[in-house]
Order: C-alpha cells, then sequence, then structure tokens
C-alpha cells in the first residue's frame, strides 16, 4: 500500500549516492537561513528514535554566536595551556567562523529499559546524517566534525551540557568556494556478506 508516507521517490537515491562532504576550511556565504536551517533540523529530528525518547539536542552557531563560541574555546585553551601560542589561540577564535552555519548535535542518553544506551547514541548519529542529506538536498554543502572541543569538558560544561550529554558533531553548513571532488569509496563487495 503506498500513502503519503511511504511514496517511490526515485531521485532521492540520486541524492543519497552524490553527497559528500565538504570542507569546512573551504566553506563561505551563502549559508542555510532561517527557514532553511529549520527544514535541516526538522529532518534532524525524523530518525529512528526507540522510545520516542529523543536522545538528542541541537545547539546552533549563527553570525555573532561563532565568534562567541570561538572566544570560548580560546579561553579554555589559554586556562588549560598557558603557554599557547598567539597563532593557535587565534586558530580556536576561527574555528566557528569557517562556515556561516554550525550546528552542535548533542546526544543525550537516558535510562530506559526499551532503548539501551547504544540505540540513542546511533539516533543521534542518524540525526547529524539527516541532517547532512537535508542540506545537500538544498544545495548547501556539509561537513561533520568533533575535533578537541567536542571531547573537552570544560567546553561541554560552558555549552550547559549535563552529564548525560556529549557532543557526536559539529555540522558546519554552507556554500563551498573550491569545486567537490569525488573521493575512492570502498568495493561494496569486500564489505557485504550473506548469511
Amino acid at each position: 500500500m503506498v500513502d503519503a508516507f511511504n511514496k517511490p521517490a526515485p531521485q532521492t537515491l540520486d541524492l543519497l549516492l552524490s553527497r559528500r562532504s565538504a570542507s569546512a576550511k573551504t566553506m563561505t556565504e551563502p549559508g542555510p537561513n532561517r527557514e532553511e536551517l529549520g527544514s535541516i533540523l526538522a529532518a534532524g529530528a525524523r530518525v529512528p528514535d526507540h522510545g520516542k525518547l529523543a536522545p538528542w539536542r541541537f545547539i546552533v552557531f549563527e553570525g555573532e554566536g561563532r565568534a562567541r563560541m570561538g572566544a570560548l574555546l580560546a579561553g579554555v585553551l589559554a586556562a588549560s595551556e598557558p603557554d599557547a601560542s598567539e597563532v593557535r589561540l587565534e586558530i580556536e577564535r576561527q574555528r566557528f567562523l569557517r562556515a556561516p552555519v554550525v550546528v552542535g548535535v548533542v546526544s543525550r542518553v537516558v535510562e530506559n529499559l526499551k532503548a539501551p544506551e547504544w540505540e540513542q547514541v546511533l539516533s543521534a548519529g542518524a540525526a547529524c546524517q539527516n541532517m547532512l542529506i537535508a542540506a545537500h538536498s538544498l544545495g548547501y554543502v556539509g561537513n561533520w566534525i568533533t575535533e578537541w572541543c567536542a571531547f573537552d569538558r570544560k567546553v561541554l560544561d560552558r555549552l550547559g551540557l549535563a552529564a548525560n550529554e556529549r557532543i557526536a558533531g559539529y555540522l558546519y553548513f554552507g556554500t563551498s568556494s573550491v569545486e567537490l571532488e569525488e573521493r575512492a569509496r570502498p568495493v561494496l563487495e569486500s564489505l557485504v556478506t550473506r548469511f
């Protein structure tokens, strides 16, 4: 039976097979506008979610928020590495300015007998992938990055993450300033077994 939620969309397969990451360093304006970003976030929230726990949430860094995040990172680095060079501190100040929009995907695990921790973590990963695909469908490029600021507890505390939360990734969205190149993909036959 074909209904509104289950109808053929062969163009979706073409989209999936053409998706690729772009370097955050080569991203430029424009990035997704407020309406487009809303669609990207909505796509992120439509992932498998055993137990309807919504084991993820999103932190949007855009406009001046990107510079505030850079100042936060430089401050954390300076406190933990007092001898950090000014060049290194400036790299941190600029980190979230590489793309017009950055979304932090927070993986939030709650104790639940029906949905083990691993399923909840995977759901957050699926949210990341859905958002990358949604951005691609709107003509933007994306990159899923963690880097040190996804794992440093001082950064996570300053972002307001609870003890049961961690960063699944920072998703950078924008327009590529260079032509994207296809990369070698694994040979599918080497990854598939049949039982």
